[in-house]
């Protein structure tokens, strides 16, 4: 018996070309032991001009309502470098879990980094968030979001300059 582990936190600010005569992957859907389904994939990608992209996804079930997936990949060409993932998981009562992220660097060393969650209860009050911080010569956005069936969203976001000082953010 084979296992499918996805490791996941990946996508590039990249720019990538794939030729599709480099493309490597598979995948596979089976029957599982606790009467539902486990299926996956996998792919390597080459661009061209040397970027690369690889990842997989993945979902097991329970063949009851009950459930899991994953997905991850990670890209790097010239221009920068990045990982993105998420795992979600779902119940036959209606709760379902979900987390996600990403983080990249560009050639010119600026960063951005996001994590976020989301859950929804059997009721099917919900609740969530994100934050997410981008960095590069010039300073710091960083920005969190958080939100509620009964509250609903609030959202604060602060910019500081390559000094560390709280600037007013740019509009665009």
């Amino acid at each position: 018996m084979k296992t499918f582990a996805i490791l996941g936190a990946a996508l590039a600010f990249a720019t990538l070309t794939i030729d599709t005569a480099d493309a490597r992957g598979g995948r596979f859907v089976r029957e599982n032991p606790a009467g539902g389904v486990t299926a996956g994939a996998a792919f390597d990608r080459t661009g061209p001009e040397g970027g690369r992209r690889a990842g997989a996804r993945g979902v097991v079930t329970d063949g009851e309502g009950n459930g899991a997936g994953a997905s991850g990949s990670c890209a790097e060409g010239e221009r920068g470098r990045g990982c993105r993932g998420a795992v979600t998981t779902w119940s036959a009562d209606g709760t379902v879990d979900r987390k996600s992220g990403f983080k990249a660097e560009g050639a010119n060393g600026g960063t951005a980094e996001s994590n976020g969650e989301f859950h929804r209860n059997a009721d099917g009050t919900y609740a969530g968030g994100r934050t997410t911080t981008a960095t590069g010569e010039n300073g710091t956005y960083n920005a969190n979001t958080t939100y509620d069936s009964t509250n609903g969203a609030t959202r604060t976001v602060t910019c500081t300059d390559a000094a560390g000082a709280v600037i007013a953010c740019p509009t665009r």
